[in-house]
């Protein structure tokens, strides 16, 4: 008997107030044209005082329930990946417990940054096919505009705010689930993607820093690069791909990624023009939208792929 992962439900949820480059040139000394240009990003949503990473990863687990079919208190396990809790401590997880009603179960966070999301969904994946579980809640959830310096037009543009779940499942001797992930990291490149905060060093929250043109180069070549490992590790190709799901951090990276590895633009789902780089949240919101609108389907070949701050690095195939 072999037990696989398999996605039963996807869920996602933007903060009600959304920002076009034209409202963000009022304050910001940019324009629509060079952003467009230098990034493909159109719009994002920013998070009100009453909206928060755990409020907004609890409206993505409530929307990928409902998808599923299921009730919160059918998951034993809750795994969320963020850059930005709610608190320091005690887990964000947490707080998506409490507020959903599951009960007693066990719930933590991941912190890989852009990653997160590949980084919790080999952890959950790991721990249902260990035995340990049998239904979790995997939720990428941010509020990146609360690290953003708005002052620094090369950042702040870049970033917006949201969440993405999914439900994830055993599932005895079939042939869809999670079929490989790879995760990769090199701490040697902090200084191109950090934020300048934190408990133990400033004590403060900090702000994001990044060397926009390093961390491209980096993308591109480590991208390709995992997302053909863990395709050889599933014993597939690219020419088997159904659907690219990436990190949505810039239209460049993903046109980059897509032609190294072969495949065409049509293959790659987009929403960096519509949510902006949402970090953690990116995969799991295009996820639920290529799933919503029809494009993705019961049976296509998918491959999820991240990188983020750390550098942190990884990809998962998917028989959806």
């Amino acid at each position: 008997m072999s037990v696989r992962s398999v996605i039963l439900g996807t869920g996602s949820a933007l903060p009600a107030r959304r920002v076009s480059n034209a409202e963000l040139a009022q304050t910001v000394d940019t324009s629509d044209e060079w952003i467009v240009e230098r990034t493909g990003i159109r719009f994002r949503h920013i998070a009100g005082s009453d909206e928060t990473t755990a409020t907004l990863a609890t409206d993505a687990a409530k929307a990928a329930l409902a998808a599923a079919g299921l009730n919160a208190a059918d998951i034993d396990l809750i795994v969320l990946a963020t850059a930005t809790p709610d608190q320091t401590f005690p887990a964000t997880a947490t707080k998506v417990q409490a507020a959903l009603g599951t009960g007693d179960c066990v719930a933590f966070d991941v912190a890989a940054v852009c990653s997160g999301f590949l980084y919790a969904l080999q952890v959950a994946d790991s721990m249902i096919r260990a035995g340990a579980h049998t239904r979790a809640l995997v939720i990428g959830a941010e509020t990146f505009s609360r690290l953003l310096d708005w002052e620094d037009r090369a950042t702040c543009v870049l970033f917006g705010d949201g969440a993405g779940a999914i439900v994830l499942a055993a599932e005895e001797n079939g042939d869809r689930g999670v079929l490989a992930t790879r995760l990769h990291a090199d701490g040697r490149h902090n200084e191109l993607l950090y934020v300048d905060g934190g408990p133990s060093t400033t004590g403060t929250v900090g702000k994001l820093r990044m060397k926009g043109r390093e961390v491209f180069r980096h993308a591109v070549v480590n991208l390709a690069a995992v997302m053909g490992e863990s395709l050889g590790v599933a014993g597939l190709t690219a020419e088997d791909v159904d659907w690219v799901v990436p990190h949505q951090a810039n239209a460049r990276i993903l046109d980059a990624t897509a032609r190294k590895l072969g495949l065409p633009p049509e293959k790659v789902i987009v929403t960096v023009d519509q949510h902006a780089n949402t970090s953690a949240a990116s995969v799991p919101l295009a996820l639920d939208a290529g799933v919503r609108d029809g494009r993705v389907k019961r049976g296509d070949l998918l491959v999820l792929e991240a990188m983020g701050g750390g550098f942190t690095w990884g990809a998962a195939v998917v028989r959806y």
